[in-house]
């Protein structure tokens, strides 16, 4: 059985005309108090914003790129990134609306985004970067297949576009998964 049908997802490529719905789920998934509903939240370790329009208008145009929307009854509920990069896709700005979070449909949502990428790009692996410092949200990653690298890049400190960090020893790690093979 189809599991997005089962969920009642729908999932589209973003077009500019969602930008700011996007926008607005991204930031409520992350930052403010309206993030601490969920589990996602970066509220704690970082204040500012998550993405402006310019960011997400960005992904969207890319050629190598598409912004993944995922809808429940016409709202939109969820997004994530998918980037072609060679050998392996890169995944990314994941947003879960605040409310929803917990009931299995980030599950439902990476498991699409990986199979797409697979399907679509022929890549053998997934890629993200996760704040180190966001065990939690690591562990989850890996129960669906990542593994840590150990692999650091410095957080971008006086970038406002990406927050205002609260704490001095943020950095983003390398998280990678194999993604399976369809049987020829």
């Amino acid at each position: 059985m189809d599991t997005a049908a089962a969920t009642g997802l729908t999932f589209r490529d973003a077009t500019d005309a969602d930008v700011d719905a996007l926008v607005a789920l991204i930031e409520s998934a992350y930052r403010g108090d309206s993030s601490r509903t969920g589990w996602t939240t970066e509220a704690d370790i970082l204040e500012g914003q998550r993405t402006d329009p310019e960011g997400v208008l960005a992904v969207i145009k890319s050629p190598n790129s598409r912004l993944l929307t995922v809808e429940r009854d016409g709202a939109v509920v969820a997004c994530c990134q998918l980037e072609h990069r060679g050998d392996h896709a890169y995944f990314g700005m994941f947003a879960v609306s605040p409310a929803l979070q917990g009931g299995g449909l980030g599950k439902v949502i990476i498991a699409e985004a990986e199979r797409h990428a697979h399907e679509t790009w022929g890549v053998a692996e997934m890629h993200m970067t996760v704040i180190s410092a966001r065990e939690d949200l690591i562990a989850w990653y890996e129960r669906r297949g990542y593994r840590r690298t150990g692999k650091m890049t410095p957080f971008p400190y006086g970038d406002e576009r990406f927050g205002i960090p609260q704490r001095d020893d943020l950095q983003f790690e390398l998280l990678v998964k194999p993604l399976a093979r369809s049987a020829e």
